[in-house]
């Protein structure tokens, strides 16, 4: 038979690609987004910022990790940025996992990738640089029938259909279509301000609705998102939206399946989904960005901050554990963002041999870090002191 009586998919089966014009209540959560994140970014210096992107990244893999069912404790996420892997299998895959994550968030924050975001070849690169690092016991998926497994393989896009949940995503073949489709509806320059911020939450519903890859669409999804707020100039590498999207991960949920629906009647837009369905998505996602960044703005108020550090150190220094005068050089390290070696003796107040022991001592213990045997030292932040100095960073 002729291929003319074959079904072709059309991209209008994803419209709306964003909320209707005019969403007074969206604008304002777009507008509050801005102003908190660039009020989050004027708080913090620039070297805490670099160690604290450290520590986002490891948080906002942890917190990826729990939406999609798998558990990665922080301390066994550290091991793995060591190459210090378990011996047991199941967890040394998950920490292979981790570290993956991290890796390909660390070159979004250091704008590595060849290709710019909302591209079907940036989505690619991220899929690809994920899963090349991930173990071949994580690289497959059962088919809907459950007959056979199917490899996923790095940086390919799926050949076959697949369910997910009550959600039938578009045919294999449809999907570069989708794709090119979706990177004109985002393409940052075509868009106002606050309708960037927007297509953020709106894109990361219709990526998933996609589903372009045979696994691993919600982790590049995420990590889509974070890219899509760090080139808009309002994402940074001081704040997750996993976070919160974990930790509300019913409503997360809900609200995305809700979103997968067709419009419900002429009331309810103009497109083939819902659009009552993508407001109230983007509404929970700005609103999960906003809750984010206030909760981080909190754990790095400076003062805050410093007497939770303090309160460490001398129970630290009571058990004999760090040397007197430790605060003081974390202290500088904090409000000065970072410090030249030689002015431990004038910090401490100790003569210079003493003081060096001392910084020393901290840099040793991972709490205050350099690039360098001579450079200048920063704050740093080990597994050890975090649920000390950022209480409720982590699930408990």
């Amino acid at each position: 038979m002729s291929s003319s009586t074959e079904f072709i998919e059309s991209v209008d089966l994803m419209e709306p690609m964003l909320p209707g014009a005019g969403s007074q209540l969206l604008e304002d959560l777009a507008i509050e987004l801005i102003a908190v994140s660039s009020a989050l970014n004027a708080q913090v210096q620039l070297s805490v910022a670099v160690s604290m992107g450290d520590l986002v990244r490891s948080m906002n893999c942890y917190y990826s990790n729990l939406i999609e069912g798998h558990h990665t404790h922080p301390r066994d996420i550290s091991r793995a940025l060591a190459n210090d892997f378990s011996a047991e299998p199941k967890k040394r895959s998950l920490q292979l996992e981790a570290k993956a994550h991290i890796e390909v968030q660390r070159m979004i924050d250091k704008r590595e990738a060849p290709v710019n975001v909302v591209t079907a070849d940036y989505l690619i690169w991220v899929h690809r640089e994920f899963c090349t690092q991930l173990p071949p016991d994580l690289l497959y998926i059962e088919n809907p029938q459950a007959t056979k497994r199917v490899e996923v393989k790095a940086g390919e896009l799926r050949t076959g259909d697949v369910i997910v949940g009550s959600h039938i995503p578009i045919s294999a073949k449809a999907i570069p279509r989708f794709l090119r489709r979706f990177e004109e509806a985002y393409k940052p320059e075509r868009l106002a301000k606050l309708q960037q911020v927007i297509a953020v939450a709106a894109s990361h519903h219709r990526l998933l609705w996609i589903h372009p890859f045979y696994d691993g669409n919600g982790r590049v999804t995420r990590l889509f998102s974070h890219a899509f707020l760090k080139q808009i100039g309002v994402g940074s590498s001081l704040w997750s939206v996993s976070r919160g999207l974990a930790r509300n991960i019913e409503k997360y949920r809900d609200l995305l399946m809700a979103a997968d629906r067709q419009r419900w009647n002429d009331l309810d837009g103009r497109g083939n989904l819902t659009a009552a369905g993508l407001q109230k998505f983007c509404q929970f996602f700005l609103e999960i960005c906003i809750d984010q960044i206030k909760f981080m703005r909190e754990l790095l108020e400076p003062c805050q901050l410093l007497n939770r550090i303090e309160l460490y150190v001398s129970e630290q220094i009571r058990a004999k554990s760090l040397p007197e005068r430790s605060f003081l050089l974390l202290k500088e390290a904090l409000l000065a963002g970072d410090f030249q070696r030689g002015k431990a003796a004038a910090i401490t107040g100790y003569k210079e041999r003493q003081a060096r022991s001392v910084l020393n001592y901290l840099v040793k213990a991972g709490l205050l870090v350099s690039d360098s045997p001579k450079g200048t030292v920063s704050l740093g932040f080990p597994t050890d002191v975090v649920d000390r100095y950022f209480p409720r960073l982590y699930l408990t």
